[in-house]
């Protein structure tokens, strides 16, 4: 929230506070993935680059896919022109998000190749590059977990540094996770995107 809001609710409680319980209460009828895609839009409209980076994620995060992210924006050309839609892509390309690269755009989900099950050391935790992903691997005794690189607040790619035993910690805004669990231990409260795997015939698949 802007310095200027935060005065605005403080100043004037009577008049700021009721805007954003009708904001809040504007969607109740609207699943989340619409009010989502709604809000990115709007962020667009008022070239507020937090918001839209906040709003993407979370329209990702329940369920949009970026050509329905691409498309909310493109219905939108009319209200928002071209210059702000090519503010918002200039945005999410820097975002460097791996569904909106070119050559994902149009790729279902699928098993991928990991890597050896006997590369992966016990008791500790790997990092794994794999088809445009980066993915941290944990293995204790039989159990395995596979998380994405990009933190859940705003999919920054986490880089290996930013590990410290089994604490990994987002360099942009501090969001901790504990990778034995994948649950979020300091700052955000929501857990990184692990995904599904298997093991077949010694090798370590994962599911995106």
């Amino acid at each position: 929230m802007s310095d200027a809001l935060t005065y605005l609710i403080k100043a004037r409680p009577d008049a700021i506070k009721p805007y954003f319980t009708f904001l809040k209460q504007a969607g109740t009828h609207l699943d989340p993935k619409t009010r989502n895609l709604i809000s990115v839009i709007t962020k667009v409209h008022a070239q507020t680059e937090k918001g839209l980076r906040q709003y993407l994620t979370r329209a990702l995060r329940e369920g949009a896919s970026a050509h329905e992210i691409l498309d909310a924006l493109l219905m939108a050309f009319p209200a928002l022109g071209l210059a702000k839609i090519v503010w918002a892509v200039d945005i999410i390309l820097d975002m460097d998000i791996p569904e909106f690269r070119p050559e994902m755009l149009d790729v279902k989900p699928e098993w991928h190749d990991v890597a050896a099950l006997e590369e992966i050391p016990a008791d500790e935790v790997s990092y794994r590059d794999c088809e445009g992903r980066s993915l941290f691997v944990y293995r204790q005794d039989d159990s395995l977990k596979v998380y994405d690189s990009r933190c859940p607040h705003q999919v920054t790619n986490i880089p290996h540094l930013a590990l410290e035993g089994t604490r990994l910690t987002c360099p942009k805004h501090q969001w901790s996770f504990d990778i034995v669990s994948g649950e979020c231990i300091d700052k955000g409260d929501r857990p990184l995107n692990e995904f599904q795997h298997r093991v077949e015939n010694g090798r370590l698949l994962a599911y995106w």
